[in-house]
This record gives C-alpha cells, sequence and structure tokens, in this order.
C-alpha cells in the first residue's frame, strides 16, 4: 500500500534522480555503526581481518599491534578492558575478567559461524589441554546463538571456561575488533602483550605464553 504522491512499489526512479533508501527494519542497526557492522560481518559469515587492506595493516603495525605473524610487540599495548559475561547456555551463572586477577589470562574472541574459528578453536583446545591450563584461558562467544555455540565448542574438544557475548556485543566492541577470530594475551597484570587479528598458530600461542610469563617470545 502507498500514500499519495508515493511511486507504486518497484517503479524504477525518474531519470537524474537518486534511487530511493530503504531504511533499516525496526530494531536493526543502522548500517556504518559498529552494531551494524557487526552484523554485517555475522549475515556474510565472513571475517574482515582476512580481507584486511594494506593500508589498514599499515595503520596497526605502527601502532604496535601482532597480526597473525608471531612477533611480539615491543612493549603493553593497555591494560585489557573488564568484562562480566554470562556462562555459555548458563546465563545465569557469570564469569568476570576481573575475578582472575593475577593470573596470565588468553582472550580468544570467536564464534561458530566464523570459518577461520573452526580451524583454530580445536588448536586453541588442544594447546589448553596439553598445557594443563596453564596459562588459563576464556573464550567469548560473540553474536551467536546458545544451542550453536555450545554444539561448536563441544565438537571443537573445549574444556576451558566460554561466556557469551551476545548483541549487543558489549564485550566485543570495547576490545575494538575488527573482526572475528580475534585473540589477546595479559600477562598477570592484564596488560597486553600480544594480539592476534585473525586465526592464530600454535607458535603464536606459544610465544604469547612466554610473553604472558614475562620471558621473550
Amino acid at each position: 500500500m502507498t500514500t499519495p504522491g508515493e511511486p507504486a512499489p518497484g517503479t524504477p526512479p525518474a531519470p537524474g534522480e537518486p534511487a530511493p533508501r530503504t531504511p533499516p527494519a525496526p530494531g536493526e542497526p543502522a548500517p556504518g555503526t559498529p552494531h551494524g557492522r557487526f552484523r554485517a560481518l555475522r549475515s556474510r559469515r565472513a571475517v574482515v581481518t582476512m580481507a584486511i587492506t594494506a593500508a589498514v595493516i599499515v595503520v596497526l603495525a605502527v601502532a604496535g599491534v601482532t597480526v597473525g605473524s608471531g612477533t611480539a610487540a615491543p612493549h603493553s599495548l593497555g591494560r585489557a578492558k573488564n568484562f562480566t559475561l554470562g556462562v555459555l547456555g548458563h546465563p545465569g551463572r557469570q564469569i568476570s575478567l576481573q575475578t582472575m586477577a593475577g593470573r596470565p589470562v588468553i582472550v580468544n574472541f570467536f564464534a561458530s559461524w566464523c570459518a577461520p574459528c573452526q580451524r583454530e578453536t580445536p588448536l586453541i583446545a588442544r594447546f589448553y589441554r596439553d598445557t594443563e591450563g596453564r596459562p588459563a584461558v576464556i573464550g567469548v562467544d560473540v553474536n551467536d546463538s546458545s544451542s550453536a555455540g555450545l554444539a561448536f565448542v563441544r565438537k571443537s574438544g573445549v574444556t576451558y571456561p566460554v561466556v557469551a557475548d551476545p548483541a549487543p556485543m558489549n564485550a566485543a566492541i570495547a576490545y575494538n575488533l575488527p573482526g572475528l577470530p580475534a585473540t589477546f594475551f595479559l600477562n598477570s597484570r592484564h596488560e597486553i602483550v600480544k594480539r592476534v587479528y585473525g586465526a592464530v598458530t600454535h607458535a603464536e600461542l606459544t610465544s604469547g605464553a612466554r610473553l604472558m610469563a614475562g620471558r621473550a617470545g
């Protein structure tokens, strides 16, 4: 149904007139906002970091970021932001990063719909088992359904704690993620000593663990 003066649906714009823009549906985030960008990631099942531009890589390198290279940042990348999130599948139980103060922690952001995560998560799970939980690991399942997330972590052999970061994805946005997966290595003071955007490797996990313990990577 159209109101008087409005073109009928499907009518092309007149020559020289711009095509009408379709407003977002009620409850949908506006394009260009942080929530909108992550919704786009979810709908496309794509990982922005795997197609990052050369210009952005240069900016990240200048800032001392590790982008899947295994090279340690020359100094602390700042203190990790605290988060308190419900345990995946058990939203009534919560885990706070702050409760792990004094312990080195690897924080891994992932999702079941993220293709690189499907290769990376089993690797992190094996690393955690092989090191007998030292360092600690927390998985953060971003913008995922509880059932899909639970099935994914069980299939991947995950035994470390996993929390859910549903929309509006406060933790993911607080960490300013460009996409998934993303892994942060925190020392005992919860300073970020290394971060990897994209699927982490075993070598990066090993070197990150050394940095977290205060040894050369």
